[in-house]
């Protein structure tokens, strides 16, 4: 059973471009992990809504896609990710051999990673492997601000229809 983070303090709206757009990001990061919190492995996999997403695919699609913006367009770093052209969607399903503990530990490294990345970089740095158009810092934290948020919509049903909690 993964362990709730501490209640994210209230993110800031006012401050420079950096701190908002860090907090915002960091506060959706948060909430994920919450959402994903105290629930035994059978109810993590679980996919209890029309659609096959499970909470913690989520979770491990959310680590890869931190991978890939972060570490792959931005940095263009050569980093592995587990789909491949006949399976295009592995990163959102957990394999029987994979642990929650593993994906969470997954998640919060690629999230120490991107970090690490934003604090070395400016936001209007390009990035190195744009996928299509060109693209900085701040398009990617901004997109992962959305993308983020987007997924918590997810997980706040699929959560909500495993035990009934809400919040966050």
């Amino acid at each position: 059973m993964l362990a709730a983070p501490d209640k994210p303090p209230r993110t800031p709206h006012a401050g420079d471009e950096r701190t908002v757009l860090c907090a915002q990001l960091d506060d959706k990061r948060t909430i994920l992990l919450r959402k994903v919190a105290g629930l035994s492995d059978d109810d993590l996999r679980r996919t209890p809504t029309a659609s096959t997403i499970s909470l913690l695919g989520l979770l491990k699609h959310s680590a890869y896609t931190h991978r890939w913006w972060f570490r792959r367009v931005f940095a263009g770093e050569d980093v592995s990710f587990p789909w491949t052209d006949d399976d295009p969607d592995a990163d959102w399903r957990p394999e029987a051999d994979e642990t929650a503990e593993e994906i969470a530990t997954l998640y919060l490294d690629e999230v120490e990673r991107s970090r690490a990345i934003v604090a070395a970089a400016q936001l209007d740095d390009p990035a190195r492997l744009p996928p299509g158009e060109p693209t900085t810092l701040r398009g990617i934290i901004v997109h992962m601000i959305q993308e983020t948020a987007r997924h918590l919509g997810h997980a706040d049903i699929i959560r909500e229809t495993i035990d009934g909690a809400t919040g966050d």
